[in-house]
């Protein structure tokens, strides 16, 4: 016999990847549980119509209701919506009074300018652009917990920005940064288009929306936010053949004085105590060590000082669903209703 479960979410917008994984860390969790999934998709249907890992887990059906009547007697709601249409529905649920953890990009810029340019359309309802806190665990931990609103950060972001925030704390950014990050197919969602269906870019590898990714304006907003306001990105964003996972290289110029004992300090004093944040020593970071995983990867190589500065190049891996979606929504949630930020997250990904 099991017992019921003293905390309730709804997952609204249920039959994409994103969701698929919510629910999957939901239904091992042992003090939430999924009462309702909302979706137009398979209404009437199974989790497992969707999400065959899930078939026969639960009793839950994909079902047609409003985010207002998903989220009624619920503590939480998970959105896994697209970005556009997100910001249509929140406005019903802040009614409802329910705690929010949004995993679009509707609510994660507090300028409604700058999310106007890099999303196309005038956002509907600006004034709740300030009341959600960006949920990055690893900078807003004391924030994310008393929230009532979260937007979770996308997933090129929060790689970029593990990547970065030493540094940022430090001082050490400014000026141009250079970045490239590939990342896995499953981050273009659950409908397959002409140029990111898979069996297409299995053999492949092409960049998109050099310098323009929407992704770019969240990373600056957070790293001004760590003590890095002047910096400029350069951010290529590459399409690779794989499923899950991104990688990302960042090129940084450093005054010749900084050493690698510095850096190490850097990145030591900032992730030692993180739960899901892991430094390598025998390596550098891989997809394939955290893919399937919430834990993320953060390694750097120090070049040799030319002309008084060094290149600082710094590496970050982790899974685009879980780290960056989906399993940090789940992160964000546990913080938000005052439990252990790892519960139904502390497994490891499969190897190889």
């Amino acid at each position: 016999m099991t017992t019921a479960k003293a905390l309730k979410a709804a997952v609204i917008g249920g039959t994409g990847y994103g969701a698929a994984e919510m629910l999957r860390r939901l239904l091992i969790h042992p003090h939430v549980d999924a009462l309702r999934v909302a979706s137009i998709d398979h209404v009437g249907e199974p989790l497992g119509a969707a999400h065959p890992p899930l078939s026969g887990l639960s009793d839950l059906v994909f079902e047609n209701v409003s985010p207002r009547e998903a989220a009624a007697g619920c503590d939480v709601a998970l959105l896994a919506l697209p970005h556009k249409v997100t910001a249509e529905k929140v406005p019903e649920l802040a009614e409802l009074g329910v705690k929010i953890v949004d995993m679009s990009g509707d609510f994660r810029l507090r300028d409604r300018d700058v999310y106007e340019r890099y999303y196309g359309v005038t956002h509907p309802v600006p004034d709740l652009l300030g009341e959600f806190v960006y949920g990055l665990p690893e900078l807003s931990r004391a924030r994310i917990r008393s929230a009532r609103y979260v937007a979770s950060p996308g997933c090129f972001a929060t790689s970029i920005e593990l990547a970065l925030l030493p540094l940022a704390r430090a001082g050490l950014l400014d000026g141009p940064i250079h970045v490239t990050a590939m990342t896995g197919s499953s981050g273009s969602g659950a409908l397959a288009a002409a140029g990111t269906h898979h069996p297409v870019r299995a053999g492949n590898l092409k960049s998109y929306r050099p310098l323009t990714h929407q992704h770019t304006p969240e990373i600056l907003q957070t790293l001004a936010d760590a003590g890095a306001p002047d910096v400029q990105l350069r951010f290529v964003p590459v399409s690779a053949p794989l499923v899950r996972g991104i990688l990302v290289t960042a090129f940084v110029e450093v005054d010749a004085a900084v050493d690698r004992e510095r850096v190490e300090e850097l990145f030591d004093r900032a992730y030692a105590e993180e739960p899901f944040v892991r430094r390598p020593k025998t390596r550098l970071p891989e997809i394939a060590a955290v893919a399937g995983s919430n834990f993320a990867e953060v390694g750097f190589h120090l070049g040799d000082a030319s002309a008084g500065r060094r290149t600082l190049t710094v590496l970050s891996a982790l899974d685009n669903l879980i780290k960056g979606g989906a399993g940090q929504a789940i992160q964000n949630m546990n913080l938000m209703l005052g439990l252990d930020e790892t519960t139904s997250l502390a497994d490891p990904g499969p190897w190889p």
